[in-house]
């Protein structure tokens, strides 16, 4: 079969553009959010300085900013907001207190129900609060059970991602090639119309992870089930009135116990004194120390010093100093608005009232820039230390911005928890039964978690992701002008033309691989709804029903377990359990050739392909 001809400026130069936004955003140098508005601003640019008719319509800017408002976007961030409710209730929390009983009896049987649980709601609710929820459960039960971590935590966290395909609101991305098909006149498709194909693609891979997953991880060095005490960088702040003013290093190490390491002192604005032995100190140096927890408030007060943070010195003129101080260790979740900034930038203190005594990354010393730690650029899997009321310890437990790790600590519950979930199980009830759509039923379900109090304003803006809107949107964009110039047309001609002569099912698993490939670098969301049109364009060429090659983009999309980037899951996951990226290709790369296997036949059964 001959390869089509090239298609006109217009469709060359959306394509050029579609790989020019792949490649931006596999950058991780670039944040997500200006790569998309960029695709945006060059779309609405070169359709506005060059008008492009199609189908009778010309198409302009405007065209490309209708994603702001598409009714896929308006469902997801609904969808985020009623989730968010879910998790400020701690509606989800009795159940992680569930599976910590059960796994005392029975942990093999116990990793089983865990990875199905979790699976299973992840079809219905936002991953990233599951994983938040059972990441602490899972290290505190395999530290009193002698498992290591590192077997379970990826298996959880993978079922995250398995469960999420099995549905229409299991996933952005699901919702948004469900809504593009819609846009481009194909058969509607129910939020359970291919719950079977997925649920029983998914039992292989629920058995994957229990069974073989455990047995091809080894045992790592969990950061957050370490029984010793972990190393941090903090600052040791010597006031007036401190023993080891006067004193050189080597005295001051000496009054300490002798088991200070000091890695510089600092002095002033910008000004630092190498830490050799005679070094004398002086009052109001800075001591840049590493050392356990304990040992760094062993130093504190031996010396009469305190542990220091972002300018703020913690004493009794501090309000963070009350009876009941506790110290905690947090962790930097993926995609937190605290990610990629500083301390300062966020206004820790003001935030949360709790000031940072020190932060950890793993492999890594991290010592300050300029003034102290609140200098210092936050990355996911970062665990800071702080320091502050045991309440406000306990309301960042609530908050899934960031991961608490105390496995002692009760779990929250609150009075509207129950209220919560019923509106959860109305608004999925109203969509599934086909009253209103998902994205009606979804703003109702705000509205509700509003009036009810489960949720306030403030807390329903902080659940919407600038990364994620931008990101549908630019997709949408390009989504929208390769249709209307026939670069997906072409596209899909090239497609049939290189896989000439193979059986249609062939053509479907190479679809469903091509798009798995891409979710592995790119965003999941933008590979999707490029995608989307091409795979509908390649059905209507080989006269096959468009809807197993819609299904074969959405399964194909969430085949993104292969490398610890391909999902802020597996980021986050990665940090809790120390895992190496090899980790992930080892358990990752054969279960996504399974997975791509069992879709592949399961789609080529049910729509007789």
């Amino acid at each position: 079969m001959n390869f089509p001809a090239l298609p006109d400026p217009h469709a060359i130069t959306v394509m050029i553009l579609t790989l020019v936004a792949l490649a931006l955003f596999m950058r991780d140098k670039i944040p997500l959010e200006t790569s998309s508005m960029a695709v945006i601003a060059m779309l609405a640019l070169v359709f506005e300085i060059f008008p492009y008719v199609s189908h009778g319509h010309v198409v302009r800017a405007i065209d490309f900013f209708h994603g702001f408002g598409h009714e896929a976007l308006v469902a997801v961030c609904a969808l985020m907001i009623v989730g968010q409710g879910l998790v400020r209730t701690g509606a989800l929390e009795p159940l992680g207190g569930l599976l910590a009983r059960m796994w005392q009896a029975s942990p093999m049987l116990s990793l089983l129900l865990t990875i199905v649980i979790a699976a299973t709601l992840s079809a219905f609710v936002n991953n990233t609060p599951i994983v938040v929820l059972l990441l602490p459960v899972l290290i505190s039960v395999s530290i009193r059970t002698r498992m290591s971590p590192s077997k379970v935590l990826m298996p959880m966290g993978i079922a995250t991602l398995l469960g999420g395909t099995a549905t229409t609101i299991g996933t952005s991305t699901n919702l948004l090639v469900v809504s593009v098909a819609a846009d481009m006149g194909l058969r509607p498709i129910g939020m359970f119309d291919f719950i079977v194909p997925a649920a029983l693609a998914g039992a292989v891979g629920i058995i994957f992870l229990w069974l073989v997953a455990p047995r091809l991880l080894p045992k790592r060095s969990t950061p957050l089930a370490d029984a010793s005490p972990r190393i941090f960088t903090a600052h040791l702040y010597l006031p007036n009135d401190s023993v080891a003013v006067g004193m050189t290093l080597s005295e001051a190490d000496k009054k300490a116990g002798g088991q200070m390491k000091v890695l510089r002192v600092e002095r002033g604005e910008g000004l630092y004194v190498t830490p050799f032995p005679d070094a004398r100190l002086k009052a109001g140096d800075r001591l840049l120390i590493t050392d356990t927890p304990n040992n760094l408030k062993r130093f504190e007060k031996a010396l009469g010093a305190t542990l220091y943070s972002g300018g703020v010195e913690v004493d009794e003129d501090n309000p963070l100093r009350a009876e009941d101080q506790q110290i905690s260790e947090i962790v930097v979740v993926s995609g937190s608005p605290i990610e990629g900034v500083t301390l300062k930038d966020v206004r820790f203190i003001d935030r949360y009232q709790l000031v940072v005594l020190a932060i950890h990354r793993a492999g890594k010393k991290v010592t300050a820039i300029g003034s102290g730690m609140g200098d210092v650029e936050l990355q996911a899997g970062d665990v800071l230390l702080v320091q502050g009321p045991a309440q406000q310890i306990a309301a960042l437990r609530r908050d899934d911005e960031m991961l608490v790790v105390d496995a002692t600590a009760d779990l929250p519950h609150t009075s509207r928890s129950p209220t919560a979930v019923m509106i959860m199980i109305a608004v999925i009830l109203a969509a599934a039964l086909g009253i209103v759509p998902i994205a009606i039923s979804a703003m109702c379900g705000v509205l509700a978690m509003i009036v009810t109090r489960c949720l306030n304003w403030r807390e329903a803006a902080g659940a919407l992701n600038a990364q994620v809107i931008l990101v549908v949107v630019a997709s949408l964009g390009l989504g929208t002008a390769l249709l209307e110039t026939g670069g997906a047309e072409f596209l899909a001609r090239t497609f049939v033309a290189a896989t000439f002569g193979a059986p249609p099912l062939v053509v479907l698993g190479g679809l469903i691989m091509l798009m798995g490939v891409l979710t592995n670098v790119v965003s999941s969301n933008a590979a999707a709804v490029i995608g989307t049109p091409i795979a509908a364009s390649i059905a209507q060429q080989l006269g096959q029903p468009p809807e197993a090659f819609v299904l074969a983009v959405i399964f194909g999309s969430n085949l993104c377990y292969a490398t610890p980037l391909a999902h802020k899951i597996n980021v986050l996951v990665m940090a809790a359990g120390g895992y190496t990226f090899g980790d992930f290709v080892r358990v990752g790369l054969p279960l996504a050739l399974i997975m791509w296997l069992s879709y592949t036949g399961l789609l080529g059964y049910f729509y007789g392909i």
